[in-house]
């Protein structure tokens, strides 16, 4: 993570940055490597310590808050705090993002459970187009890929067949009735 700590009216003393590195761990605990950089600015205005912390996350995500304290510890925490529940929103839709794209890869969570008691199931796998192929063509293809069947359209016919693999190594046809 990249970090730059500014000062307006205030010196960065190595006691500053202690402060702020112990406050920015807790971020990385909570984030991980997410995290890009990190913008902190430090200002003195009159009797007020002001923290302004923008964090910039993965996915162009940016976490911004701006707090005042009596001292720099609180100004910090406070802002650290408020970006802390940022970042667990954003965290929280990364996650829920996970669980969506998992559940609609399976086929049977995008479906109702209710169909499944009114008779068989029925999932659409692939659509594809069916090349125009000789038998010949088709036992070939069929050979050399591991399906049990192929759906071709028969050049001969100029119909759609089915070419199936036996158990003993032959090939069976289907073809419908004209």
């Amino acid at each position: 993570m990249r970090l730059v700590l500014t000062g307006r009216h205030v010196d960065i003393t190595p006691g500053i940055r202690r402060l702020v590195d112990g406050k920015l761990a807790r971020l990385e605990r909570l984030l991980g490597d997410s995290i890009i950089s990190a913008q902190i600015t430090l200002t003195r205005e009159k009797d007020r310590h002001v923290a302004e912390v923008s964090l910039h996350v993965r996915g162009d995500h940016m976490l911004n808050c701006r707090t005042a304290g009596a001292t720099w510890s609180s100004a910090l925490a406070g802002a650290v705090a408020k970006v802390q529940s940022q970042a667990k929103k954003v965290k929280g839709k990364w996650a829920e993002r996970k669980r969506q794209g998992a559940a609609a890869r399976t086929p049977s969570a995008s479906r109702p459970a209710e169909a499944s008691t009114n008779g068989p199931r029925v999932i659409r796998l692939t659509r594809t187009r069916f090349k125009p192929m000789s038998l010949e063509n088709a036992t070939l293809e069929l050979a050399a890929s591991g399906d049990v069947f192929l759906l071709f359209r028969n050049v001969e016919t100029d119909g759609l067949s089915v070419l199936l693999r036996g158990q003993a190594g032959e090939f069976h046809l289907v073809e419908p009735d004209r």
